[in-house]
């Protein structure tokens, strides 16, 4: 009698375990027009090296997709209010499409340096390195060959966990120093997708890394970004010349439409006439974030849909945020839905060092010596706002 109830019980473990296992999907709703990605499609060679898609889920039905060409966050299904699971991150449904769009940044992992730098060159002791110049005379996203575009090393810890690792090689784009790179993707049980950035040198360097993810949090492509709110912890920004790189100084957001301390619509003052909208053509601007740069993640920003309720928190180590309002965005390029990817369709919120940092000497410093350790994390925490 003893063995047959501890046969039972283990029955009653097993069916347990697998009603356990299928209830994220049975319970997954999907918005009209969302498909979820399948991993054949990304399956191929680039540079030589296999390009692959991750899929990462969590025990609430959040799931992102990620490909290893670039590092890039390809989708990324949150709910709404409803309970609705819609994708929030721009992008397309197969590798060829990245590979062939104009918009070279989509989800991608940047660096050695996010944003821009002045006149594409920097000193580092007496010595001038000259970067690729692929922003105008400035240099970009560290430059045509930055980590957008490069095939990192993919391993895959567990279903929640992602690392990707890359060996950026002396001088490559401009840059001293090999640089060891690690970026760990972590979608844990608390709605957050954690990206945790590592890289150590063998020669000193400046080193700046982001992630450049496009979200609507109405869903990919529906619609315009303009009816979010936004919030930034930010009392002050970096304003810009007209080629985007900043002045040097650093002036209060209070009294002018860089003013998101608390929430407003991002569309309400994005077409005043205003010289620093003028100059990124809307919001593409760098926020001093209210924060003591620490180990542990602060509050940097928020920002929510007010149809689908959805919300989106941002904390990190870094001492800058880039609110980019999708300026660009041109139409041209056609997303996962079929949908064109409208002016002003997604946003980005990335966490960062400020642009241009080795060119001005009283921001926060980017330099990476030998022995050190680079170490930021950054958290997107997904929630649904409370009506």
């Amino acid at each position: 009698m003893k063995r047959k109830t501890i046969l039972l019980a283990g029955i009653a473990i097993l069916v347990a375990a697998f009603f356990t296992s299928c209830k994220t999907e049975s319970q997954v709703r999907l918005a009209e027009g969302v498909v979820l990605l399948e991993s054949e499609n990304f399956s191929a060679q680039v540079q030589g090296k296999d390009v692959g898609l991750y899929t990462l889920e969590n025990s609430n039905g959040l799931r992102t997709d990620i490909t290893n060409y670039g590092g890039r966050i390809v989708s990324l299904l949150v709910p709404d209010k409803s309970g609705v699971f819609d994708d929030i991150v721009t992008g397309y449904h197969t590798i060829e499409e990245f590979l062939e769009s104009e918009e070279i940044y989509f989800g991608a992992l940047i660096g050695r340096y996010g944003n821009r730098i002045g006149n594409a060159r920097f000193v580092l002791d007496d010595e001038t390195y000259l970067l690729p110049a692929n922003d105008g005379e400035n240099h970009l996203h560290g430059g045509p060959g930055g980590f957008h575009n490069v095939v990192w090393d993919a391993e895959q810890i567990d279903d929640q966990t992602l690392v990707l690792t890359y060996l950026s090689p002396h001088m490559e784009e401009g840059y001293p120093g090999n640089l060891n790179v690690e970026v760990t993707y972590e979608l844990n049980n608390d709605d957050e997708l954690v990206i945790t950035y590592r890289a150590t040198t063998d020669q000193k360097t400046v080193v700046n890394l982001t992630s450049h993810a496009f979200f609507n949090l109405a869903g990919e492509g529906s619609t315009t970004i303009n009816d979010h709110y936004l919030r930034i912890n930010a009392d002050n920004f970096t304003p810009v010349d007209e080629t985007l790189i900043p002045t040097g100084v650093i002036e209060p957001v209070a009294g002018t439409p860089f003013d998101f301390l608390a929430y407003q619509r991002i569309g309400d003052r994005v077409d005043e006439e205003n010289e620093q909208l003028n100059y990124g053509r809307g919001y593409d601007h760098n926020f001093v974030l209210n924060t003591e740069v620490g180990t542990e993640p602060a509050f940097a920003a928020s920002v929510y849909d007010p149809e689908s309720m959805r919300k989106m928190e941002v904390y990190t180590t870094e001492p800058g945020l880039q609110f980019y309002g999708g300026n660009f965005l041109s139409g041209r390029e056609v997303g996962k839905r079929g949908e064109p990817y409208l002016h002003r369709t997604s946003f980005c919120l990335e966490t960062q060092h400020f642009p241009d940092s080795p060119n001005q000497p009283h921001f926060p410093s980017t330099v990476l010596e030998p022995g050190e350790v680079y170490n930021t994390t950054t958290i997107y925490r997904f929630t649904v706002k409370e009506e």
